[in-house]
């Protein structure tokens, strides 16, 4: 049976040039290694999934290079490019610092920083999740991260920079990571699917990005649980059903409910959300994440933010349009309010309920207000 291999390794980025929606951050890189102006020490930092380990990968490759491309590439055709994709690099060193975090660890890895590189120039040291070292481990790092060999480049890690010694943070370049944006992770995995030969809907990959939530390797990872599920045909009611997410149309049709005072029908298909086993916590995020959409849909310097496909897009700036903007105020205000009762309240269906009333009511208050 073939070995399976889950795209996030698969298709891990090899050069800077296929990192994803970090380009400030290779620039800066390339220019350094270009201009050989290298750091003793480096700290990337940002959420999870989003490439830290990858560029610092990348950036250990190109630099141990031994016929670097002009565009500060490497040649992936010497010895040391050979080996680091051979995973027999012996130039580069990985450390989890969240099960090595203890200072006997650390003074182990000093030790070892004295050892000059046998192929390349340079060895490198990632230490990941570097926040996980103990104050003691940090304080016996100092030294080293200080005044390291000329040979030695530290690359550390991290998805909390705030837990981080002030004095580690002044020893470092510090590069903070972005989360990647709905409509690059939608592009990246077009390019996935075809690779695999999967046919995808828009809508059913802008499902995935949402949940991802700006972290490729997360994207990649519910990709592959998709495709488990729906073969190479990517549907988005396949797709919603398999990652258990509520249909836009439940809220697209609520909306209209509490806008004509319906309190009878959202009721109703309250009811039958909640009887394909959604939680009410998740409905009411997404109502406000609904609401909150519908509020920059009406806007066009703000439609820009909306993070949805074209055909979804289109209806958000409908219904946009059939609505004051005082109604999107309070529904939002009111949704904002269930949502803190809603942790403390014993009777929680009864709380969402309420809040429906009081959505179906705004536009009947506002009548009586003026009259």
């Amino acid at each position: 049976m073939e070995n399976f291999i889950v795209s996030a390794r698969k298709y891990r980025p090899m050069t800077f040039d296929s990192v994803i929606g970090q380009h400030a951050i290779t620039s800066t890189l390339r220019n350094a290694i270009l201009n050989k102006q290298l750091a003793q020490a480096y700290l990337f930092c940002g959420p999870r999934g989003v490439g830290k380990t990858t560029c610092a990968r990348i950036f250990a490759k190109t630099i141990n290079c031994m016929n670097l491309q002009l565009n500060a590439e490497p040649c992936n055709e010497c010895e040391s490019c050979k080996a680091f994709n051979g995973g027999r690099s012996l130039t580069i060193h990985e450390l989890d610092a969240a099960s090595n975090n203890s200072v006997d660890d650390i003074r182990g890895l000093v030790e070892q920083v004295r050892i000059p590189p046998q192929v390349g120039k340079y060895s490198v040291y990632i230490i990941d999740e570097v926040h996980m070292l103990s104050t003691s481990a940090f304080n016996a790092f100092l030294k080293t991260l200080e005044e390291p060999p000329a040979h030695a480049i530290f690359i550390l890690a991290t998805t909390e920079k705030h837990k981080i010694l002030p004095t580690i943070l002044s020893r470092c370049q510090i590069y903070d990571f972005n989360r990647i944006k709905v409509s690059d992770t939608i592009d990246y995995l077009k390019r996935i699917a075809a690779k695999e030969g999967v046919r995808a809907e828009e809508e059913a990959l802008n499902v995935i990005a949402q949940k991802a939530d700006g972290a490729m390797r997360d994207a990649l990872s519910i990709f592959d649980q998709v495709v488990s599920f729906c073969g190479k045909d990517l549907t988005y009611e396949k797709v919603i059903e398999d990652l258990n997410v509520l249909d836009y149309e439940y809220y697209f049709k609520l909306t209209d409910f509490f806008n004509e005072g319906k309190v009878a029908d959202s009721f109703l298909l309250f009811d039958e959300i909640m009887s394909k086993g959604f939680d009410g916590g998740n409905f009411l995020s997404g109502l406000g994440r609904h609401f909150r959409d519908l509020l920059v849909a009406r806007e066009p310097v703000t439609v820009q933010l909306l993070e949805v496909s074209a055909s979804i897009r289109e209806r958000y700036l409908r219904q946009a349009q059939s609505l004051t903007p005082d109604f999107i105020y309070d529904a939002l205000k009111i949704v904002e309010q269930c949502e803190m009762e809603y942790r403390a309240r014993v009777e929680k269906r009864l709380c969402v309920e309420i809040m429906l009333i009081r959505l179906c009511q705004i536009n009947e208050l506002k009548k009586k207000a003026l009259a």
